[in-house]
């Protein structure tokens, strides 16, 4: 496995090989079973595998909340070279946003719903991190969970717009035997709070309508941002504490 810290390292890099498929997985590292679920399918389907680790600043509209983030790059490393990933990217801010943020990329419509409507300029920051990634990798496929199922959407539109050669692939929620779908942001929680934590998902589940599951959330101590249904799906964010979780599902 090669690490690469230097972005004009990589880039040079990549200007000197060429792949038949290479596969891409951008991550904000604190790792778990969720993020490696997709580095293996990318490793099956593809002859090369590259994966990102950067916290991005642009798509934390609240400081505290970037500060708070998870990072583990030693573990992360260690996660990676155990499962044989081929490169890994761990590119330094100055570097990604030398043009200060004068240069961003804006959708007008799903961004502003969901998660959106709750954190102004949160995918503006996702978007335009992740358009600067697909130019430096070049990669022919890139793959996303569900877990936030409205940033793969974004995500897939976004390329379609822009006409990159590039497949944006999906894959099912990763979830703890309790149901609380896997994220770094889980080790932020107390054992109460991660105990509590575990009936997100139940509750989300039910059989009932939005209200009535945001009524049921909001009884059971979560603070709630918002339950809304879309495309044959049901989203929800909390908060549990200072912990903001989000999860989705497919309803009939």
């Amino acid at each position: 496995m090669k690490v690469f810290y230097k972005l004009d390292e990589w880039l040079n890099f990549r200007k000197k090989n060429e792949f038949d498929l290479l596969g891409f997985v951008p991550t904000m590292g604190a790792l778990h079973a969720g993020h490696l679920s997709l580095i293996q399918k990318s490793i099956l389907d593809c002859n090369k595998t590259v994966v990102s680790i950067f916290v991005n600043p642009a798509q934390f509209n609240d400081p505290k909340d970037f500060l708070k983030y998870p990072k583990s790059l030693e573990t992360d490393l260690k996660k990676l070279k155990d499962i044989n990933v081929d490169y890994v990217l761990v590119p330094e801010n100055s570097v990604l946003y030398a043009d200060d943020y004068k240069y961003k990329v804006i959708e007008t419509s799903l961004s502003k719903v969901l998660c959106g409507k709750n954190r102004p300029g949160h995918f503006d920051g996702v978007l335009t991190i992740l358009m600067k990634l697909f130019h430096i990798v070049k990669p022919q496929k890139a793959y996303f969970g569900e877990k936030d199922y409205q940033q793969f959407l974004l995500v897939k539109e976004m390329v379609k717009a822009f006409f990159l050669d590039l497949d944006i692939i999906s894959s099912s929620t990763i979830r703890e035997e309790d149901g609380l779908a896997m994220s770094s942001r889980n080790q932020l929680l107390s054992p109460s709070e991660r105990e509590k934590a575990a009936t997100f998902h139940k509750i989300l589940s039910q059989n009932r309508d939005k209200h009535h599951i945001n009524e049921e959330l909001q009884k059971n101590g979560f603070k709630v941002d918002y339950v809304e249904e879309f495309f044959s799906r049901r989203f929800s964010a909390v908060s549990i504490g200072s912990v903001r979780l989000i999860d989705n599902l497919e309803i009939s």
